[in-house]
């Protein structure tokens, strides 16, 4: 293997000293420009590339970002990666990107990582952990956007999907049609988005003259597995039910398995609305009535937001309505 080039290999080519080199390339002043453009000729006749660790302890920047997600698999977090990318490349920055398979350790662990790394800002979407360890991790960190979380810490911003209003919109669709028992396939409790949306279906489910259930309600993981259980689970308890609201399109997707197993004709005898109008949402039979957010714009916007935190602005608190998109699960 060869050697590594070094910041005095490239003095010694250049005939300057390393504190010379070391004013060009981190664009110091007091380097005349024939000397600037010797040292410059010496870098690229060696392809010497500066550590970027060393760099860090002398600029205080990485250039690099921290962004978490829960699961990568699930279709709702690869645009909003996409979108934070995009900027953060725009801005001369790279992503790093940890994926917490939904595991609170992993999510620990990943938010130590970041510090230790020194990235200059951190996305945090859909954080899991409890409000106490979470604010005690953010704290060690310059500049956080937390995406669909809050926490009561006056240095975080946050961008949250107002996901009370869509499942209130979802209910009120769903009692608009007719149907009688509308059931929830509400997601982990341990997930911000899930609470709001419980909020959203009681409240949804008493503006339509109705009175809350709790047996209509069924917990479950964010996953196309647990939507298939959840639904076999709710139909068992409470077989009069003719309409659900789904977490996410992903448990939509599994619920609309299980109607096919337990022969529930969607939308004849069951209809369905998820939640994101990921791509599938579209392309499924039927397709899926859901609550459509523009998870490329989301990405964008939280790295806009971190931004705005790396220049010391105040930090913003952003609440993005989604929009209901009717089709076939429940017209």
């Amino acid at each position: 293997m060869p050697n590594r080039v070094t910041i005095a290999d490239v003095a010694r080519l250049a005939g300057v000293s390393t504190m010379t080199v070391s004013r060009v390339i981190n664009a110091k002043g007091d380097v005349r420009d024939a000397t600037r453009l010797r040292v410059q000729r010496a870098i690229d006749q060696l392809e010497y590339r500066p550590s970027q660790a060393a760099r860090t302890l002398t600029t205080r920047r990485s250039h690099t970002l921290g962004l978490l997600v829960p699961d990568i698999t699930n279709p709702f977090f690869p645009e909003i990666v996409r979108g934070a990318e995009d900027v953060a490349w725009e801005r001369g920055y790279l992503v790093s990107l940890a994926n917490t398979v939904e595991d609170l350790e992993r999510e620990r662990a990943a938010l130590e990582h970041f510090e230790a790394h020194r990235v200059d800002g951190l996305i945090v979407c859909s954080a899991r952990l409890p409000e106490a360890a979470l604010g005690a991790a953010l704290r060690r960190h310059q500049a956080v956007v937390l995406l669909n979380r809050r926490v009561a810490d006056e240095h975080v911003a946050s961008l949250e999907v107002d996901d009370a209003l869509g499942t209130r919109l979802a209910v009120a669709h769903l009692a608009s049609s007719g149907h009688r028992t509308i059931g929830l396939l509400a997601g982990p409790l341990r997930s911000s988005s899930s609470s709001k949306r419980r909020v959203g279906y009681h409240d949804g489910i008493e503006a339509a003259g109705r009175r809350f259930d709790a047996s209509l309600v069924e917990d479950g993981e964010p996953s196309e597995d647990d939507g298939h259980r959840a639904l076999h689970a709710l139909l068992a308890r409470r077989p009069d039910v003719d309409a659900v609201v789904c977490y996410n399109d992903v448990v939509a997707l599994g619920a609309l398995a299980a109607a096919r197993d337990l022969g529930r004709d969607v939308p004849g005898a069951l209809a369905l609305v998820g939640c994101d109008d990921v791509r599938l949402a579209s392309l499924v039979h039927p397709p899926l009535t859901t609550l459509r957010i523009d998870t490329y714009a989301l990405g964008r916007q939280a790295a806009e937001l971190l931004f705005d935190r790396l220049r010391d602005e105040p930090p913003r608190h952003v609440v993005v309505a989604p929009e209901l998109v009717v089709r076939a699960s429940a017209p």
